[in-house]
């Protein structure tokens, strides 16, 4: 057996079953599309769900891929083994309701033994054990021996996912050898260790189970095949794990490398080198696809990956910022498989190296934090760190558990783990409660599954908003009818629309759609599966049947405003690109006829001078009224044009590119002006930022600015009448108003200083002595907060050494406040916890550090006794 690369095994698995008529294509987003049941895509036949379905119709019956994968549900076991990882990438092989089982097991076989090479005296097939048909296959057609055919229950060789489609499953073993062996006698297929390992696995796809154990025979029957491509490179290399994979390895080099360290010499380092390698494939692919650090959903799983390798590193010893050469090492080893990897190799690196640098910060704050509970602990004599703490360390600061257990040990301290577990599964809880119960494509099923999925609809809507069609389908919000009448809401689908339906980032058409005896009003047109488009709304007079012809009118203003912010978009990011650098892409848009909003990748917040040349950039090529030109091109020769495609988005074979006279190049689906000159004008409204690394822009066009001007030169007459004013000396106006403010404040700042000065009187003859600390507790009639922190301050210089508390009352509200000197702290003393101990006497709450904290109330009678309380609160304090 030739000892084959993971690049070369892909290329040879794609290029294997092009030859047996199926359609290779290139692995899926690792962002899930329209499947809500998944966050991440984690097997090659998930994104393929629709064909399965018959939801929509497939590009070809037959189709393989090579899908990138992503599983997070054993992520505390990677690296504590050499099996676990979260990234992997899975061969397969399906068929929509062509092949089945016989040439399903007859190809796999043929693929490992003649095209890999393997040696079939050490492949063992498995079968459902109900499952004769293949049975018979393996045995008599292919020629396997029945001893050597292994018969497993459900558990392991039956395939399904709550209700859907299912069926048996018949896999493929490989004997690795007695020297990956447990030694057990009657070792053999199916035993936990490690000499025999599952490569292949046919999913036979002949079942629908309607969620109650009953089973009916599908008219569709698929195959779906996977096999992990880092496995069967594992076997044909002869090497111990996937972390010993050329690739895998050449990346695993670079980690020892940088940690100076030897694989395999200390077992506590190889988990941390083992994590590393897996977790910066994984987050490296998952930013090239458009995922970004967040705190919720696929992006927290990014976040705590990536946060995981930093800790690693941390234990290695390796300095800070390594995780991007690392991140280099994954792109330069899968760029051949994965061409958008190096595409976008300079953004993949920013992201990376801003949150290590981002955790780095965290995980320091965070060891800060947890010296004062360490601090607290050892104050109260308490040597368990309850449960729920240290999960909001592990929440809100990545710190690990592991982590917090090493650092309270050194001070044998120790932690609540099962507490910690707890509080980690109520949030699993809610996470899990939030998510919708789902079916198979992670959606209640709606009346639109139910249409046939061979009706479709094309859109001629680039050209023209007036369309004759013929109506195909219409539905109610329910089910699917013959016809809707006066008042009723509903779903109408035809031949051929002029409507545009929401995607991109552009909204909705809306329009009429009528006949002489119906009219139907449009308040919103969607994309579903299959090349659908409906046109959602209700009839405002008579009825619209099927079969009906009707004619579509779209509203032209809006569609012509929406147009003109589309365009301004694309304008906006190659200004974006110009001034702030290559690294922007496209994170999101909305553009309707009111305003365009535009997401982009930049990690700080843009400074006015930036926001100035980026409208002078795009005003000017307003200005040089650029002509639109619109071309559909196959996708290689599109990218040689220099067309800029949407991050994370998957592209087909035939793109549609939208080029602005050679400034803005760019693959687009939706609808534009003809020249730029009729967006008129851009104005940017706002700049903020909306998640880690993602700005956001709203700005505003043509008769959308328009109104934005009208709006702002009404507020500004109102504002200089009420000033009695005219909008030319509004600003000297404003100006003398705000001098004359200050003088005003300041006297009014001396005279509360002056009062609250006469209020204390001889106060500090109230300072008395508690276990050899001053203590004054006193109230001030009349006095706010600022006054109280300034008389505490100066009280506190006055004692020298000692504690001051302070209350004043007026009007059911009371401020109070405390503070201590570094002496008297040293005792015990701590201003937070004596405010936090006496407050509730005043109705209220509050605390803050050892040397100053306040607090408000809303009972003005308890104040003499939380004076009182005071002193005994000091002495517990310093006892």
């Amino acid at each position: 057996m030739q000892r084959v690369g993971v690049n070369q095994l892909r290329k040879m698995f794609l290029e294997f079953f092009e030859s047996k008529g199926h359609l290779a294509l290139k692995s899926f987003s690792l962002v899930p599309h329209n499947d809500k049941s998944l966050l991440l895509i984690n097997s090659g036949m998930a994104p393929l769900k629709p064909y399965f379905t018959g939801q929509e119709i497939p590009p070809r019956k037959r189709v393989t891929t090579c899908q990138k994968c992503i599983r997070t549900g054993d992520i505390e076991n990677v690296g504590k083994t050499a099996r676990h990882g979260t990234f992997f990438e899975m061969l397969g092989n399906f068929s929509f309701g062509d092949y089945f089982k016989r040439d399903a097991i007859k190809w796999s076989w043929e693929f490992l033994t003649e095209v890999v090479g393997l040696d079939a005296d050490r492949l063992y097939p498995s079968v459902y054990l109900e499952d004769d048909e293949a049975f018979q296959i393996w045995n008599q057609e292919m020629g396997i021996p029945a001893e050597r055919i292994f018969k497993f229950g459900k558990e392991d060789n039956f395939w399904e996912h709550g209700s859907g489609p299912c069926g048996p499953c018949s896999e493929i073993y490989y004997d690795r050898g007695e020297k990956y062996g447990c030694g057990k006698p009657g070792c053999t297929v199916g035993c936990e260790c490690d000499r025999y390992m599952e490569i292949w696995n046919n999913v036979f796809t002949q079942f629908d189970n309607d969620g109650n154990g009953n089973y009916s025979e599908l008219e569709q029957k698929n195959i779906d095949t996977g096999m992990g491509l880092e496995r069967l490179a594992l076997v044909v290399q002869d090497v111990d794990s996937i972390f010993d994979v050329d690739t895998i390895k050449a990346l695993r080099d670079h980690v020892c490398a940088l940690a100076r360290e030897e694989y395999g010499e200390d077992s506590g380092k190889d988990i941390s080198i083992r994590v590393i390698t897996d977790h910066i494939r994984s987050v490296t692919f998952m930013i090239s696809d458009g995922i970004m650090p967040s705190n919720e959903g696929r992006g927290y799983v990014l976040r705590r990956l990536l946060r995981r390798a930093c800790r690693h590193g941390r234990l290695l010893n390796i300095r800070k910022g390594f995780l991007p050469e690392l991140a280099q090492t994954v792109i330069d080893g899968s760029k051949d498989g994965y061409p958008e990897l190096e595409e976008k190799r300079e953004f993949i690196l920013k992201v990376i190296a801003k949150e290590e640098e981002q955790f780095n910060k965290t995980i320091d704050q965070g060891l800060g934090i947890l010296s004062e509970i360490i601090a607290q602990m050892e104050a109260k004599h308490t040597k368990l760190l309850e449960g729920s703490e240290a999960f909001k360390l592990y929440d809100t600061y990545g710190f690990p558990l592991d982590l917090t257990k090493e650092i309270l040990e050194e001070k044998n301290l120790n932690v609540d783990e099962a507490g910690f577990h707890a509080a980690m599964e109520v949030q699993r809880k809610t996470a899990r409660e939030a998510r919708e119960v789902t079916n198979y494509m992670g959606a209640d099923v709606t009346v639109y599954e139910s249409i046939d999925p061979n009706i479709t609809s094309t859109f001629v809507g680039y050209d023209n908003l007036c369309w004759e069609s013929e109506v195909t389908v219409l539905t109610t919000e329910k089910e699917i009818v013959d016809a809707l009448s006066d008042g009723e809401r509903g779903t109408i689908f035809v031949r051929e629309t002029p409507f545009y339906a929401t995607s991109g980032g552009q909204e909705a058409d809306t329009g009429s759609i009528s006949t002489a005896d119906g009219e139907f009003l449009v308040e919103d047109t969607i994309k579903l599966l299959g090349g659908k488009i409906g046109h959602v709304g209700r009839v405002v007079r008579g009825m619209i049947k099927v079969c009906d012809n009707v004619t579509l009118k779209v509203d032209a203003e809006k569609r012509v405003l929406s147009a003109r912010n589309h365009s301004a978009t694309h304008l906006l990011q190659k200004a974006l690109r110009t001034v702030l650098g290559t690294h922007v892409e496209q994170a999101g848009s909305s553009v309707n006829e009111d305003r365009l909003r535009f997401d982009f990748t930049h990690f700080s917040a843009m400074t006015p001078e930036e926001l100035k040349k980026t409208e002078e950039i795009v005003n000017e090529q307003i200005g040089n009224a650029l002509a639109v030109s619109i071309k559909n091109m196959p996708i290689e020769e599109a990218k040689k044009t220099g067309a800029q495609a949407l991050f994370g988005e998957k592209y087909g074979d035939i793109v549609r590119v939208v080029d602005m006279d050679g400034f803005s190049i760019e693959f687009c689906g939706g609808t534009h002006v003809k020249n730029t000159s009729e967006i008129m004008a851009f104005k940017i409204i706002s700049e903020t930022g909306v998640a880690a690394g993602v700005r956001r822009i709203e700005a505003l066009t043509s008769k959308g600015l328009m109104k934005y001007y009208d709006s702002l030169e009404k507020r500004l007459k109102d504002a200089a009448a009420l000033l009695k004013a005219t909008p030319e000396n509004l600003a000297d106006k404003i100006a003398h108003m705000l001098a004359d403010n200050k003088t005003l404040h300041s006297e009014v700042e001396s005279l509360k200083s002056k009062m609250a000065q006469e209020a204390a009187g001889d106060v500090l003859d109230k300072v008395q002595e508690i276990a050899g600390i001053k203590l004054l507790a006193a109230e001030i009639d009349g006095v706010d907060m600022n006054s109280l922190r300034e008389l505490g301050d100066q009280f506190k210089e006055k004692l020298g050494e000692g504690v001051v508390v302070l209350a004043s009352g007026a009007e059911n509200k009371v401020s109070l406040m405390a503070t201590a000197t570094e002496g008297a702290i040293k005792q015990g003393a701590h201003a937070g916890n004596l405010v936090k101990a006496i407050a509730g006497l005043v109705g209220g709450g509050g605390g803050g550090r050892p040397n100053m904290a306040q607090a408000g109330g809303k009972n003005p009678a308890g104040i003499n006794d939380a004076l009182l309380k005071a002193a005994e609160v000091l002495k517990g304090q310093v006892s």
